[in-house]
């Protein structure tokens, strides 16, 4: 009884489960048990929901997917996820100051908030934020199991906000108990703790973070730190009521404050303020999966909420804005293997969504979609094609193709192809807010994938060399109507949105890594994306699009001359220089930034862990105006039982 990998799907219903022969040895032997959930992480890398709403093999999907385990997550160390995911290529943030501010991830010169985030099978995104993305400030390292990231269109599978990717977060529950505990510069302090405990009948786990530092002042010309302090906490239960049908909980909430600066009168330039910020985020779902071997069936009822305040003393004790953003979503996805190497993935999903601010009313909207998609997986080739249909309460409705092949032409060396489409529906904030126009259609892309690709970046050695391509249409734009009262400035005197660009972005991208010497591996990830402001009409017409740098590598290594003894390790990331605006009147200079870590596990146990942030202290800005981290030395414990 539950043998192999329980099918409980980060991507859609479910977050990633520990299987349950892992789960029983811990109970009898926590030596074999070590080696089985090390065996499981390995085998977790090589497993990829984001391509077709399943587990499928990486191998077997022509798309674009990379997928990062624990082991590299706690390699990298500390609370920043960013610096896990610039790991990999095509991955660039930018971040308004200190730790906790707004952190954006583009993926291929994408928006932000053109990445759909799904953590534990719910999408996190904000409906009251105006392009209704997902701020990676308030996601920390710590409570994450797995990564797995999509970097091509596929609204095929995913529906709304899938135009630059989909990035499926698996939170942290395995069985046993582990712990963690840092301190380092700016009197920051970081500890995390996860456990589990299951056997036959079901599963029970969870993990919790506390992260709390001084920070620096996110104006770069301010002198005043500006802190950050959360609480965070994920938590999954399953029930497992026969072998072939198994019920399921989870949930996830954390809760911030951050210290902000602004544009204080009369210069109204960015500078220290004594503003703050508190968010509260909530997200779970609760659900059930069966699976008879040719059919599995997973459905789920989620929901997430995510409510900000803001403060200024200089204005009284009141909340100087509030926002709420709500969503509840339906998810009905399955596969069916009808016969031999044939299979279909089909799905069907209902959201509502809600959102309301200090100045706006509350606004509701609905949406329901439903896809399938065929596909054949025999001997050296896998390949698949789909479409989906959705239809929109406010805009009405649209449909998505895609198709992708991966084929083996030796063994190891694959060569992958994928074409996807995508598109992201209106933000109520964009529709119906004080700036909104209820006649706004959907933001639309296609995107062209081939690739050559030597194993996988998880299983040494390997090697990828990528070319891609992404149009995308009907771009959402802020629309200023300063001095015009006529046409869509019609009753809108402070502006509004309309679908006014077009955008391309295409590039090539590498990665490879190898153990190069005994006890030494080295890797590295390369990226050159060149992003083309093709709006009709727009004077920023041929320009770079803003925060979009061309090119981009993180290269790094460990070395380990013993086995289970000390490894030392380096990161370094370059990133090109860009442009803030879309004028590309605001230049921000290129940089480079290196980090040391280092482990020693004492014994199967206790490992002890540290590193240097930002060897040669390099002064970058991500945004202008918004400072970044300095040098910083940190120091660390982790605990297994």
């Amino acid at each position: 009884m539950h043998k192999y990998l329980v099918c409980l799907l980060i991507g859609t219903s479910g977050a990633l489960s520990l299987p349950a022969r892992a789960q029983d040895a811990a109970g009898d032997d926590a030596q074999s048990a070590e080696v089985v959930i090390a065996d499981y992480r390995i085998a977790e890398t090589a497993i990829t929901v984001t391509a077709t709403g399943t587990r499928i093999e990486v191998e077997d999907t022509g798309q674009p997917v990379s997928v990062i385990g624990r082991s590299e997550i706690e390699a990298v160390q500390g609370a920043d996820l960013t610096r896990v995911l610039t790991r990999v290529p095509g991955v660039s943030f930018s971040r308004n100051g200190a730790p906790g501010s707004f952190t954006g991830l583009r993926v291929r010169g994408a928006a932000a908030e053109q990445l759909l985030v799904v953590v534990d099978g719910v999408r996190v995104a904000d409906p009251a934020a105006p392009g209704g993305g997902f701020d990676f400030g308030n996601l920390t390292a710590g409570n994450v199991e797995k990564l797995d990231l999509l970097r091509s269109s596929n609204s095929t599978v995913w529906g709304s906000d899938a135009i630059g990717g989909v990035l499926a977060v698996g939170t942290r529950g395995q069985s046993g108990f582990e712990a963690s505990a840092e301190y380092g510069a700016r009197d920051t302090a970081f500890a995390t703790a996860s456990g589990g405990v299951g056997g036959e009948h079901g599963f029970l786990g969870g993990s919790a973070a506390w992260y709390r530092t001084d920070g620096f002042s996110s104006a770069a010309q301010g002198t005043e730190p500006d802190g950050f302090e959360q609480w965070a906490a994920n938590g999954q239960g399953r029930l497992y009521v026969s072998p072939r049908f198994e019920v399921f909980v989870r949930g996830r909430y954390a809760k911030g404050e951050l210290d902000l600066d602004g544009y204080p009168a009369p210069s109204y330039a960015l500078a220290d303020t004594a503003e703050s910020q508190r968010t509260r985020q909530f997200s779970g779902a609760a659900g059930a999966v069966y699976d008879s071997g040719a059919l599995f069936l997973s459905a789920a009822y989620s929901l997430a909420d995510t409510a900000r305040s803001t403060f200024d003393p200089a204005q009284g004790p009141a909340p100087t804005f509030t926002s709420d953003g709500r969503s509840s979503r339906f998810d009905l996805t399955g596969e069916w293997r009808p016969i031999g190497p044939l299979l279909v993935n089909f799905g069907g999903d209902y959201q509502r969504t809600r959102f309301e601010t200090l100045f706006d009313a509350p606004a509701r909207s609905h949406s329901a979609g439903a896809y399938a998609q065929l596909g054949i997986e025999y001997g050296p080739l896998a390949a698949h094609a789909g479409a989906r249909r959705d239809d929109h309460a406010r805009f009405g409705g649209t449909t998505s193709f895609g198709a992708d092949l991966s084929y083996a032409i030796a063994p190891g060396l694959r060569l992958r192809a994928s074409l996807g489409e995508g598109f992201k529906a209106p933000t109520l904030f964009q529709l119906l807010s004080d700036y909104g126009n209820a006649a706004l259609d959907p933001e639309r892309s296609t995107s062209f994938d081939l690739a050559l690709a030597w194993h996988d970046r998880n299983a040494m050695p390997y090697a990828a060399l990528s070319l891609f391509r992404r149009d995308s249409e009907d771009l959402i734009d802020f629309v200023s109507c300063f001095g015009t009262a006529s046409g869509i400035c019609t009753g809108r005197p402070y502006g509004t949105y309309d679908n006014i660009g077009r955008v391309r972005a295409q590039g090539v991208e590498l990665e490879a890594g190898a153990e190069l010497a005994p006890g030494f591996a080295a890797r590295i990830a390369y990226s050159y994306a060149v992003t083309d402001n093709r709006t009709p009409g727009s004077p920023d017409r041929g320009h770079s699009l803003a925060r979009r740098p061309r090119h981009a590598l993180s290269a790094g290594g460990e070395w380990q001359p013993a086995d289970r003894g000390p490894a030392l390790g380096a990161d370094l990331r370059w990133v090109s220089g860009s442009f803030d605006d879309a004028a590309n009147l605001v230049r921000l200079a290129p940089y480079a930034v290196l980090d040391l870590s280092a482990r020693w596990p004492l014994d199967d146990k206790v490992e002890l862990f540290g590193r240097v942030e930002n060897l040669w202290d390099e002064r970058y800005q991500t945004a202008a105006g918004y400072a970044s981290s300095g040098r910083g030395v940190f120091f660390g414990a982790r605990l297994r039982l």
